[in-house]
């Protein structure tokens, strides 16, 4: 087994990991509600970008609050598949098969 080999692939996929992270930051996840009166968008990494709220909304707390858990919960699980989807593909293509590390990265 060549271990330095390998260390070093390890370390340049941990640096495609990073690098993918970062890209993410600048995808955009973008949700509203049916009646398009509350918009959010996020990064692929769960970071809210804006936030976008309709005037008849601040009028109406308890509907406000139902729909921004109902918005970002949508957003995020939209996130997160993004987020993970592209850090599947650089773990899966450029990661060495270390005997019994198989689950570690799934």
């Amino acid at each position: 087994m060549d271990l330095m080999g390998m260390m070093g692939k390890l370390k340049a996929t941990q640096q495609r990991i990073e690098e993918t992270k970062n890209r993410l930051d600048t995808v955009l996840i973008d949700e509203q509600s049916a009646d398009g009166q509350f918009k959010i968008t996020l990064t692929a990494n769960s970071k809210v970008k804006s936030v976008e709220i309709s005037e008849s909304l601040l009028e109406d707390k308890d509907q406000l609050e139902d729909y921004i858990v109902v918005v970002m919960n949508k957003a995020l699980e939209k996130a997160i598949k993004v987020n993970q989807a592209e850090l599947d593909v650089v773990t899966k293509v450029d990661m060495p098969m270390i005997p019994g590390m198989e689950d570690l990265f799934k």
